[in-house]
């Protein structure tokens, strides 16, 4: 079976959290929930601290301070509609594989916010892999519509892997 997700480990700490491996299994749940073919599909994934993120958002968000995740879709697949599904993937009319952008997450800034909210640093940071991925696939949550299905999108992937409502008020 081929690798879905080519994680790049810039802080070492990401390593403790076997976050390949993570990231590929929350890949394959993430597009099987979904209904979507994983055959060919390409997703970077670059494990950092809060130093590089934060150039990173600086870069391409005019943000200069962290943040837990970033990621880039390769193509533009957002609805239209508020509240629709994102268009779905277009196999590649050549063979080739189908990429679908990249993720960034940060060590300090995941595991801050894991401590505050009384998670375990795997469930937050898979909960933040579900939630790039989405992005990449065209969800987002600016429009209220478009926030519910993603969030709605979010915990249902997560209950696959036995992960709690992250929206809950208790958390």
């Amino acid at each position: 079976m081929e690798p879905l997700v080519d994680t790049v480990i810039e802080d070492a700490r990401w390593e403790t959290l076997g976050l390949p491996d993570l990231a590929e299994r929350v890949a394959r749940i993430a597009l099987a929930e979904l209904g979507l073919p994983e055959a060919g599909v390409e997703i970077s994934l670059l494990g950092c601290d809060d130093a590089r993120i934060a150039q990173l958002n600086a870069d391409f968000r005019g943000k200069p301070r962290p943040t837990n995740v970033l990621s880039w879709p390769a193509e533009e697949r957002g609805a239209e509609e508020e509240g629709a599904l994102p268009a779905p993937i277009a196999p590649d009319p050549f063979g080739m594989g189908v990429e679908l952008g990249d993720i960034a997450i940060a060590w300090d800034t995941c595991a801050r916010e894991a401590a505050e909210q009384g998670k375990t640093m795997q469930d937050h940071v898979t909960h933040l892999l579900v939630h790039g991925l989405l992005h990449l696939l065209g969800y987002d949550h600016v429009r209220d519509g478009d926030a519910e299905l993603m969030e709605s999108t979010e915990v249902r992937i997560l209950a696959k892997m036995g992960i709690a409502n992250p929206y809950d008020a208790g958390d």
